[in-house]
């Protein structure tokens, strides 16, 4: 730029003296002013020629000699995934030989500390370092004139490519079977006197170095002491845990168990509905009812075939996602992603069809003309507002994309990328919207709502995604430019090279936003199986005898099989996160179901409700009348048996026997059961205050599973807020690789929402199989479905040992999901008992009656052990230095 200014002066002053000699002067004073100018000319010429030469040298590189030098490389492999390696390197200068050391004892954001910085520990390296991370900016100690740089790099080797770390370059074999570690120093570091280098093995086995005669070499460590830099080369022979997981095929193996994962979840949930449908028809064919059911069967139908038609889509436009968009084949350029994108997405959001009509009307009268008017004219608003959205999103992509097309800027990419991902989030939304509201979930208000004002409710929808769509935009941005400037730290720290990175990111940002979005949508799974569970209890309760059928000891037959799956999805997909592969995904959904299966069946058989045998049959409690009669012989079965205990220890009142109240206490034993018939005796291991405290608060399983439910969720929210803190908020070296991920804030949000959807299923599934759950108190019932929970960690932690990867805070999920489901388990026996509240003055009294003191004592050492078990493991993670991955 300099060079050109000067050319432009030149040229210039020449014509300024060319004016001043063509005015009024004689011919030879003009010949003679031309030969000046030529001599200008050829001065200037000279002049900005030498400008445009060759710069002097910026870092002084020659009065630059370090008077010591040292580097180290650390391996640390053990109970990781990937292999991470750590570099040191120190460097001692002079202030009196090198001018430019008195610049790094000045601020890290001036530009004279900046390029000190690089003349030292980058020399003329251009290239940015994206695969090394810094936990903290070089340490620049000053004694004198002598200023010590000491420089901590990481990263880890999770691809067969070569990479720079420090002064250290680290190549990759495309098998990942041999890596060959080189010292290469910036040339602005030849003239150094080297003191040590060290090579940290930890246990990894070198099949060759250079120079051979090193001062000291064993199994963990190399040392050479004052050796030629260029010269020092180790060859690592890797175990095969960390070469196959660098190799390629570990890459096809982990998308083959994504796969895998979609495809076993839709086909559970399509065995699930047919199953459930099948049965449906034969309940209908056996009874042949005329009775009006407040139910619409047409609506459990609808809802089924949505749901089916969800589990299809799903898996289809996840391989498409795969196969066609996020790594195109040959044939499919780059610029053909974004239409299909966009198509892929619009014809998601139509398929939802969330313009249909949602409140249906009661079965027992025929709508009138008037309200089948309104009816089709708000149908029509709807679909008229949705597919009008749909199309105008699409035109301005279309107008981004033709942006792109020729070439008009970052404002084409822009909207092309927030077109995009708001037409996904757009289909997600209607997609949980239509579940919800045919599964009757959402309050009928708002169904009201978006039934009677369908434009407003769309555009208030659509303006709320905009939103969202743009918050992840700046999300991915602030957090590419943190990540940027790692990367271009001392490349280029004013930032002019990375325009193209930023077209780069914008051309990227779709595709990647609308990846992670997608990653979230076994979420609308779970609102389906949700609400189709909703449904068939209501369809159920509806029909002629269905109550008795809906009031069972828990699902059974595709109920089950809709429970048993929902927790698989939404809680056993929380722990798939260790073991060190997402090769096991689909492994983890289908060992989770067999699990709980195996604890359903054998609590069937142990449980306090199911060991009645075949003998004796239970009294029936399905009304609201005899729960509560249940309820009253519960108490007295409590106040009998204090009488008894007081008795014994010679405080009994006025003329009681024990034989009278042991009578009261067979005459309760005999009430439960009513078909005895006098011979013999009744289970004795079951009890009115047993059997109350089984059948749960709840009129039918279903009741139960939703009232323990909403307590999980409030249970577990400290615990979601303090896995998201460990996981990602903990420390620097946690924070910094959080907020260097392009997902890393909105991944917080994601994951505390996981964690909550986690919880709370955690807690419908214990309610739901409250009944056949085994052991005579609540938390009993917790600690087996923990256990259906933990079975799969346990594999997971031999698979881990074997593979040596990392476990994870798997075992800490395991103590949080015990403590809150004893806590839900807890509180489901004081709703139980929530007629008595009234007769005591708090609810820890309620509880002493319950339990009957020495149980309560009992059941707080066991939750005291618990939150021992949990501070233990909290206080081991959390103490520790964090190992980001």
């Amino acid at each position: 730029m300099r060079e050109r200014v000067r050319l432009v002066l030149s040229v210039r002053e020449t014509l300024y003296w060319a004016r001043r000699c063509g005015r009024g002067a004689i011919v030879k004073t003009r010949w003679w002013c031309l030969i000046l100018l030529l001599m200008a000319a050829v001065v200037g010429g000279g002049g900005s020629a030498q400008a445009r030469g060759p710069d002097p040298d910026a870092c002084q590189a020659g009065r630059l000699k370090p008077r010591n030098v040292s580097a180290s490389l650390d391996f640390d492999y053990h109970d990781r995934s990937y292999a991470q390696v750590i570099s040191d390197l120190t460097v001692s200068v002079s202030a009196k030989e090198w001018p430019l050391a008195t610049d790094l004892a000045l601020g890290e954001q001036t530009p004279e500390y900046q390029k000190a910085m690089r003349c030292l520990l980058r020399g003329e390296e251009e290239v940015p370092r994206n695969r090394e991370w810094r936990f903290h900016d070089p340490k620049v100690t000053v004694r004198g004139d002598v200023v010590t740089v000491d420089y901590e790099a990481t990263a880890w080797i999770e691809q067969a490519r070569p990479f720079l770390i420090g002064p250290w370059r680290i190549d990759i074999d495309p098998k990942g079977k041999s890596w060959l570690v080189r010292l290469r120093p910036p040339k602005t570091l030849e003239n150094a006197k080297w003191g040590q280098v060290e090579v940290k093995l930890d246990g990894l086995e070198a099949s060759n170095i250079f120079p051979r005669e090193a001062s000291s070499a064993d199994s963990d460590r190399l040392v050479w002491t004052e050796p030629p830099p260029f010269a020092v080369r180790v060859y690592v022979d890797p175990p095969w845990q960390r070469s196959f997981n660098v190799d390629q095929r570990w890459w096809s193996l982990g998308w083959v168990g994504v796969a895998s994962w979609w495809v076993f979840t839709s086909l559970v949930i399509v065995v699930a509905v047919c199953w459930a449908w099948r049965e449906k028809r034969a309940a209908e064919q056996e009874q042949k009812s005329d009775r009006p059911a407040a139910s619409d069967p047409a609506e459990w139908e609808e809802l089924a075939r949505r749901v089916r038609l969800w589990a299809v889509l799903s898996v289809a436009v996840a391989l498409t996602l795969r196969l066609l968009i996020l790594d195109p084949p040959q044939p499919v350029r780059a610029w053909w992603r974004y239409p299909l994108t966009l198509v892929l997405g619009a014809g998601l959001l139509l398929a939802a069809c969330p313009w249909r009509r949602t409140a249906p009307y009661p079965a027992a009268r025929e709508p009138g003309p008037e309200e089948k008017s309104d009816d089709r004219k708000n149908g029509r608003s709807r679909q008229v507002v949705i597919v009008a959205a749909t199309l105008i999103a699409s035109t301005v992509g279309v107008l981004g994309y033709l942006r792109v097309v020729t070439r008009a800027g970052d404002t084409g990419l822009a909207l092309l990328a927030l077109v995009m991902l708001w037409v996904w989030l757009a289909a997600t939304a209607a997609w949980a919207w239509r579940f919800a509201l045919e599964g009757e979930l959402v309050r009928e208000a708002w169904s009201k709502a978006w039934d009677g004002a369908p434009v407003r409710c769309a555009v208030v929808a659509g303006a709320l995604l905009v939103g969202a769509a743009a918050a992840l935009l700046a999300s991915f941005w602030w957090t590419k430019e943190r990540n940027w400037a790692r990367s271009y730290w001392l490349v280029d720290p004013s930032g002019a090279a990375r325009d193209r990175k930023r077209i780069e990111f914008l051309e990227e940002f779709a595709y990647s936003g609308l990846t992670w979005v997608y990653a979230y949508a076994w979420l609308l799974a779970g609102i389906a199986l949700v609400a189709l569970l909703n449904i068939r209890v209501k369809e159920r309760r509806a029909r002629p005898g269905g109550k008795d059928e809906a009031t069972c000891l828990g699902p059974t037959g595709p109920d089950l099989l809709l429970t048993v799956a929902l927790f698989a999805l939404s809680v056993g997909f929380r722990q798939v996160e260790f073991a060190g592969s997402n090769v096991l995904f689909g492994f983890w959904f289908l060992m989770m179901i067999g699990s709980l299966y195996a604890v359903v069946e054998i609590g069937r058989r142990f449980s306090v409700l199911g060991r009645t045998g075949p003998k004796f049959r239970l009294r029936r409690l399905g009304s609201k009348r005899s729960r509560h009669v249940l309820l009253m012989k519960a108490h007295e079965f409590r106040n009998v048996h204090h009488k008894l205990y007081s008795l014994d220890r010679g405080r009994g009142e006025g003329d009681l026997k024990r034989e009278d109240l042991e009578r009261k206490l067979d005459g309760l034993q005999k009430w439960l059961f009513d078909d005895w018939d006098g011979e013999g005796r009744p289970p004795q291991q079951i009890s009115v205050l047993d059997t109350a405290l089984s059948w749960g608060p709840g009129g039918d399983w279903w009741d139960n599973a939703r009232r323990a439910a909403r307590l999980a969720f409030g249970f577990g929210f400290p615990a979601s807020v303090a896995l998201v803190w460990l996981s990602y908020l903990r420390d620097t070296p946690t924070q910094m690789a959080t907020f260097q991920s392009p997902v890393g804030l909105p991944e917080i949000a994601a994951k505390c929402l996981a964690w909550q959807v986690a919880w709370t299923v955690a807690g419908l599934v214990l309610g739901a199989l409250w009944r056949v759950l085994p052991g005579r108190r609540s938390p009993v019932r917790a600690l087996s479905l923990t256990a259906a929970y933990a079975v799969p960690v346990c594999v997971g932690a031999l698979i881990t040992q074997i593979t040596d990867t990392e476990l994870g805070y798997v075992f800490l999920h395991v103590a949080l999901m015990l403590l809150v489901l004893t806590l839900t388990s807890i509180w489901m026996d004081m709703e139980t008992f929530s007629e008595e509240r009234r007769f005591w003055p708090s609810r820890v009294g309620l509880l002493l009656s319950v339990y009957q003191l020495r149980g309560l004592s009992t059941q707080v050492a066991y939750l005291a052990a618990q939150l021992a078990i949990v501070v233990g493991v909290w206080r081991s993670l959390a103490g520790s230095d964090s190992r980001p991955k």
